[in-house]
């Protein structure tokens, strides 16, 4: 089922020697805790979830992964969830927001083999069953990226909980997939990586691959997401999820010490801009 496209891969050196689009980016802007607030400020969401990947879990996370690091050029030693994130990592402190982006994209493509994009595009036009059966296969399939559901309840009560429902040309239609938390931005704790490397391409994605729009919609405060299938997503400009500063305790702006850095979430341009107005 998985394949991977026969598109020559594109190191890290690649992506650094690109010339930059011109299309806008997602900056995250870090600020500085206070010393009696760095361990309190919003504790909640550094308590994790603990997951128990089956073997499909494992299947897919691990293909995704590798297909991120042969993307990049760059491999890791770990293995599961934490191989992910270590790649993904990788590619948001080593490149520019826009070529994290692009890189993502290349990284779906190797993913998910694109005659059965095409078989599905084909079958599946545009209609009130397209979105709904979109939102229902996210819930069943991608639950390792999703999250699990709150105890050993019946499947279909499982997507009843999860898939919402959204006005699309004045009807109803249960087309939203909610996210009670979303397992990347737990475990990366980084607006900047959630933007960048998850909402923004995979928006572009599934639009250009099956013909759908969607608009996610991250709730930087509990975590949550929603991700409504038919629906266009907002000008880079008007998105407030682009506009949305990073957390103070953000994984990429942390060392050993716990100080926190304003520079982890910022494009390469303005880590310079930042040095020199050190000076």
């Amino acid at each position: 089922m998985f394949a991977q496209s026969m598109s020559p891969t594109l190191t890290l050196a690649h992506w650094k020697m690109r010339r930059k689009p011109e299309h806008p980016y997602v900056v995250g802007v870090l600020t500085r805790p206070t010393d009696n607030n760095i361990s309190g400020e919003k504790e909640t969401l550094r308590k994790t979830n603990v997951y128990k990947d089956n073997w499909f879990d494992n299947l897919a996370i691990n293909h995704l992964s590798k297909s991120l690091q042969a993307a990049t050029g760059l491999s890791n030693s770990k293995s599961g969830y934490e191989s992910l994130v270590e790649a993904a990592t990788v590619v948001s402190q080593k490149l520019s927001p826009i070529q994290q982006q692009q890189v993502i994209n290349q990284t779906l493509d190797r993913a998910f083999p694109k005659p059965i994009l095409s078989m599905i595009r084909t079958l599946l036009p545009s209609s009130k069953f397209t979105r709904e059966y979109f939102a229902v296969f996210t819930t069943l399939f991608f639950a390792w990226l999703i999250g699990p559901s709150e105890g050993p309840v019946p499947i279909m009560q499982k997507i009843s909980d999860l898939v919402r429902e959204s006005e699309v040309k004045g009807r109803r239609e249960k087309n939203v997939v909610y996210i009670k938390k979303c397992r990347f931005l737990e475990e990366t704790n980084c607006v900047g990586m959630c933007t960048n490397l998850c909402k923004m391409p995979s928006q572009s994605f599934i639009k250009e691959s099956l013909g759908m729009p969607v608009n996610m919609v991250p709730n930087f405060d509990d975590m949550s997401c929603e991700m409504i299938f038919g629906e266009d997503p907002p000008a880079s400009s008007d998105d407030p999820a682009l506009k949305q500063p990073c957390y103070k305790l953000c994984e990429q702006g942390r060392n050993k010490t716990r100080v926190v850095s304003s520079t982890f979430c910022m494009s390469p341009k303005l880590r310079t801009r930042k040095r020199f107005s050190a000076l």
